[in-house]
C-alpha cells in the first residue's frame, strides 16, 4: 500500500504543477500532508516535517546568502563585460547565444555547487534572451541539463554520496567515468546547438550594428559612446524579414532602450518585424515586443549601463572576492554557507558602505530570497513525509524485487536505467544511502562489483538537477523568471535522454 500510495502522491503533485492548479509552494506542502493522513500516520506530520526542515535548513541558509552575494555582485556590474564579450562573440546568434549558454554552465559548474552556477548563468545570459526575444525556457534547459552532466565532478555531491555509501575512493568512481561524461557533455552541446537553430528559424538572424550605433555617437557632440546595438535581418534558414519602424523601411536596431513595436511586414503579427513571437515549444505563452519591454524594464537581471549601483573602481576587489570564495568552495574550507554568509557580509560592507544602501540592496533581493527559500522549506515537507512513512523505502525495494534475476549479471545496467527516474524523485541522499546499497548487494550476488554499481549511479543526474526536490532548480526557474511546471514539460524530455547518452556511452567504453 505504500508504495502505491508514494507513487500516487509523486504523481499527483507532479500532474498538479505541470496543470497549473496549484503553486509549486503550495503542493510541496498539501499533497504530501494530505497523503501522510491517507497512510494513517497524521500524528507523525510535525515530526517527520521538522525531520526534513533540519536536514535542508543549511541549504535554504546557502541560497538566501548566496542569492544576496550574487544579487550585490549583478547590481556592481561585475558580470556587464561578460554580457559585452559574450554579445560581441556570439553576434546576436541565436545558435551562438544557446551553445555559449551551454559552455558557460558547464565551466562554473566545476564549482560543483548548482545554485553558483545557474546564478552566474543566467545574470550572464538573460539580459541576451530577453533584448532578443528567445525562449528563456531553451536557457533554463541548457543550463540545467549541462550543470547535471557537470554536478558528477567528485566535489559535486553525487559521487561524494556515493562512494561514501559504498566505502570506496571517488576518483576511482569518477575518472573511469570521464569519456562518458564528456560524451554527454557533447550531446548537451549539440542539442543546444539544435534548440539555437529552432530559435534563429523562429526568430531569424540577428546581427550586431556598431557601425550605425558609431556613427551616430561621432555625429551627437558629448553623446556617450553606445555599446553595440542588434538589427534583424533574415537568416539563412529563417525568411528575409526587415524590421520596419515608424520612420521609414529601414532596419530598427534593438538597443537597451527600444525593440521595434512599428508594424511588421513579415509573417509574424503586427509589432514583431514578420518573426514568430512565439518562444520555442506549443505549451508556452505568446510574448509581443511590448510584453518584452515591460519584462526588461522590470528584470532586475536586464543589466543597464547607467544604473546607480555600479562600482567601476571596487570592479577588481570584487573580481577578486568571487574567485577567492569559489576556490574556497571547491576546496571545502568552510562549510557553504558559512562562506556565502561571509561573502555577502562583505560585499555588501565594501560596496555600500552606508546603512540606506545596504538595505535597499538586500530589498531589491528579497523577493528572490523569499522565493527560494520558501521552496526549500516547503521541499522539506514533502522529503520529510516521503522519508519518514517509509513510502521511498517500498518504492525502491518494489523496484529491485521486480528485476528479473535473469537481469542479475546486468545489475550495473539495470542501476543506470534506474537512476534516472528515481534521482528525479528522490533526493540524492536518500538515492545514494537508502537505494544504492540494496542495489550493490543485489549486483555483488551476481558478481557485478559495487564500483560498477556506483559509476552506473551517476548516470540520472542530468534528469536530477530538473528535479522539484532540488533546491537549486528553484533558483533558476526563480531568477528566469518562469514557471517550473513550463520548465519541467521543455527540459525533462531532453535531460532524459542526455542521460540516456550518458548511460549507451558508458557501456560502449565498457565502463560498467
Amino acid at each position: 500500500m505504500l508504495t502505491i500510495l508514494g507513487f500516487v502522491m509523486i504523481a499527483t503533485f507532479l500532474v498538479l504543477i505541470m496543470m497549473k492548479k496549484m503553486s509549486p509552494l503550495a503542493a510541496l506542502v498539501l499533497v504530501p500532508a494530505l497523503f501522510c493522513v491517507l497512510v494513517g500516520k497524521g500524528a507523525h506530520l510535525g515530526e517527520y516535517v521538522l525531520d526534513g526542515i533540519g536536514d535542508l535548513a543549511p541549504t535554504a541558509a546557502m541560497l538566501m546568502f548566496a542569492i544576496i552575494y550574487f544579487g550585490v555582485m549583478i547590481d556592481v556590474g561585475l558580470f556587464d563585460p561578460i554580457v559585452r564579450l559574450i554579445l560581441r562573440f556570439c553576434k546576436a546568434d541565436p545558435v551562438r547565444i544557446v551553445v555559449g549558454t551551454a559552455v558557460l554552465a558547464a565551466v562554473v559548474s566545476l564549482d560543483g555547487d548548482g545554485s553558483t552556477t545557474f546564478m552566474i548563468t543566467v545574470s550572464a545570459m538573460l539580459p541576451l534572451y530577453r533584448r532578443l526575444k528567445m525562449s528563456v525556457l531553451v536557457m533554463t534547459c541548457v543550463a540545467a541539463t549541462a550543470n547535471g552532466v557537470m554536478n558528477t565532478v567528485p566535489w559535486g555531491g553525487p559521487t561524494a554520496r556515493a562512494a561514501t555509501a559504498l566505502e570506496l575512493d571517488a576518483g576511482e568512481i569518477f575518472v573511469p567515468m570521464i569519456p562518458a561524461l564528456a560524451v554527454g557533455l557533447l550531446f548537451v552541446f549539440f542539442l543546444a546547438y539544435v534548440l539555437g537553430r529552432r530559435e534563429r528559424r523562429r526568430l531569424g538572424l540577428l546581427t550586431l550594428d556598431e557601425g550605425d550605433a558609431l556613427a551616430r555617437d561621432a555625429a551627437a557632440p558629448g553623446a556617450r559612446a553606445a555599446e553595440p546595438v542588434l538589427a534583424a535581418v533574415g537568416g539563412a534558414d529563417a525568411p528575409a524579414v526587415a524590421v520596419a519602424g515608424a520612420g521609414g523601411p529601414g532596419p530598427v536596431p534593438l538597443t537597451k532602450d527600444r525593440l521595434p513595436t512599428g508594424g511588421g511586414t513579415g509573417r509574424g503579427p503586427a509589432g514583431t518585424g514578420g518573426a514568430d513571437p512565439r518562444p520555442v515549444g506549443a505549451d508556452t505563452a505568446t510574448t509581443t515586443a511590448g510584453d518584452t519591454d515591460a519584462a526588461a524594464a522590470d528584470d532586475p537581471q536586464t543589466l543597464d549601463p547607467d544604473r546607480p549601483t555600479l562600482r567601476p573602481r571596487l570592479y577588481w576587489f570584487n573580481a577578486a572576492l568571487t574567485a577567492t570564495l569559489l576556490i574556497l568552495l571547491i576546496l571545502q574550507t568552510l562549510p557553504i554557507p558559512v562562506l556565502f554568509l561571509l561573502g555577502a557580509a562583505v560585499a555588501l560592507t565594501v560596496n555600500f558602505p552606508h546603512m540606506p544602501d545596504q538595505k535597499a540592496r538586500i530589498a531589491a533581493h528579497s523577493e528572490n530570497v523569499l522565493n527560494v527559500s520558501g521552496m526549500v522549506f516547503a521541499a522539506a515537507v514533502f522529503t520529510g513525509v516521503l522519508t519518514g512513512t517509509g513510502m521511498v523505502e517500498h518504492m525502491a525495494r518494489w523496484l529491485v524485487d521486480g528485476v528479473p534475476d535473469g537481469l542479475g549479471p546486468h545489475m550495473a545496467v539495470v542501476t543506470g536505467v534506474l537512476s534516472i527516474p528515481l534521482t528525479y524523485f528522490m533526493s540524492n541522499d536518500g538515492f545514494y544511502f537508502g537505494i544504492v546499497p540494496i542495489l550493490a548487494e543485489a549486483g555483488a550476488a551476481h558478481g557485478v562489483s559495487p564500483t560498477e554499481i556506483a559509476r552506473a549511479s551517476l548516470v540520472g543526474q542530468a534528469l536530477h538537477m530538473s528535479s522539484p526536490l532540488v533546491p537549486a532548480v528553484y533558483v533558476l526557474v526563480g531568477m528566469a523568471k518562469v514557471e517550473f511546471g513550463d520548465h519541467t514539460r521543455f527540459t525533462v524530455k531532453w535531460a532524459a535522454l542526455t542521460a540516456l547518452v550518458v548511460l549507451g556511452a558508458s557501456l560502449a567504453f565498457g565502463i560498467i
